[in-house]
């Protein structure tokens, strides 16, 4: 079996000279299980997984873990040890992380950029400038990127619409930019169509409704389908239908999770239960939420939907009472071999996060720590 090593885990300490102030990072290596189970009995492809932590807004505090499933070492901070000489670090509010070809792309929302890294050892190859970007996806050697396209706002009168930018992924630059809604969030391409998922999010009370349907070949919006206020989350399954979240107004119109079938791009159905992330595996839609619903301030929920049934199948995929040592459920993330579910608690928004790992049965396997309010996953393989 091949196992990668990171040359950026090798030093224990990095004097950076290039930055405001002289400082000292260690990489914070935590063995979080033997290496000898690491594999659970599977032959897995998948080596690692990256972690990316938002930070809060205006901090800086956007920072990079990375979980190697071969020896069961957690590496905190990588970023930082790998590239010394940049300043400020990875940046201000860490919204999506993605690995393409031999690349990682971590899309930092508030610093306006798309920072592009070597996907084995974190080191820095660039970036992509992109005002107030949100997240990306791939398709023939482009990054399609959604882009609210103006300054930070709530403003219920904001007049800048949003749009998906085209990145060439060899130049690293923007080649072309499509319009869509306002505030576009998450994106899928499927079959030559980009879908985006307009929020609206500065426009309270009057949010957008609609996805954005962008024809790939000629870079234009041919469509939008309205179906709920304030789409955030997209996902394609394999039965021809397409997951969005829908986060309502936070008063009398409440979250939901809804699909739309594909062949006839028009609304399927939703059901009535907050998403604020999901993973799909297989047949199954992993989901989590904190926050208020239903007239409820502190509602949590760590959820599973059948997406053939299309039905909820349980309300707590936790087993063993872990759940309720668990503040705020953020992220989350299923190993496609082991079945093991990571999920990620931000923990207040404020303070460092924690990584969870349960296995298929929902007991808890281990926990860390991690950078402030740990969220977006992209799995490393061989």
């Amino acid at each position: 079996m091949k196992k990668y090593l990171f040359p950026l885990f090798l030093p224990l300490l990095l004097t950076v000279s290039c930055r405001e102030e002289a400082e000292i990072f260690d990489p914070e290596t935590e063995q979080v299980a033997p290496s000898e189970s690491g594999d659970n009995g599977v032959r897995q492809k998948i080596t690692g997984f990256y972690l990316l932590n938002e930070g809060n807004m205006g901090s800086n505090k956007s920072t990079l873990d990375y979980f190697n499933c071969l020896t069961n070492e957690y590496h905190r901070n990588i970023y930082a040890s790998a590239n010394p000489s940049v300043p400020k670090e990875l940046g201000d509010v860490g919204n999506d992380l993605k690995i393409y070809g031999s690349k990682l792309y971590a899309v930092i929302n508030g610093s306006g950029k798309v920072e592009v890294m070597d996907r084995r050892t974190a080191r820095r190859l660039g970036q992509i400038n992109i005002p107030n970007c949100r997240c990306i996806r791939f398709h023939e050697g482009y990054a399609y990127v959604t882009s609210y396209a103006g300054e930070v706002r709530h403003d219920p009168e904001y007049e800048q619409t949003g749009c998906v930018e085209k990145v060439d992924t060899a130049l690293l630059q923007v080649v072309d930019r499509c319009p869509t809604g306002f505030q576009p969030e998450e994106l899928e391409i499927v079959e030559g169509k980009i879908y985006v998922a307009n929020s609206g999010g500065y426009m309270a009370p009057d949010r957008e409704s609609s996805v954005s349907v962008i024809d790939v070949a000629t870079f234009t919006e041919i469509k939008r389908i309205e179906f709920a206020e304030n789409l955030h989350r997209l996902r394609a399954d394999t039965h021809g239908n397409l997951w969005v979240s829908s986060r309502g107004n936070y008063r009398d119109v409440h979250a939901q999770l809804h699909w739309i079938d594909l062949q006839t791009e028009a609304w399927g159905g939703s059901i009535d239960i907050p998403v604020a992330d999901f993973w799909l595996d297989g047949d199954s839609l992993y989901f989590c939420y904190a926050g208020s619903y239903m007239g409820t301030d502190n509602y949590v929920v760590f959820g599973i939907v059948d997406t053939v049934r299309k039905e909820v199948v349980t309300r707590n995929f936790i087993t063993d009472g872990t759940d309720r040592r668990i503040n705020i459920p953020y992220g989350i993330m299923v190993h496609p071999q082991t079945k093991d579910i990571y999920l990620t608690d931000a923990n207040g928004y404020v303070s460092p996060g924690i990584l969870y790992r349960f296995n298929r049965n929902g007991e808890q396997q281990w926990n860390t720590r991690t950078g402030d309010i740990p969220a977006h996953f992209a799995l490393l393989w061989e």
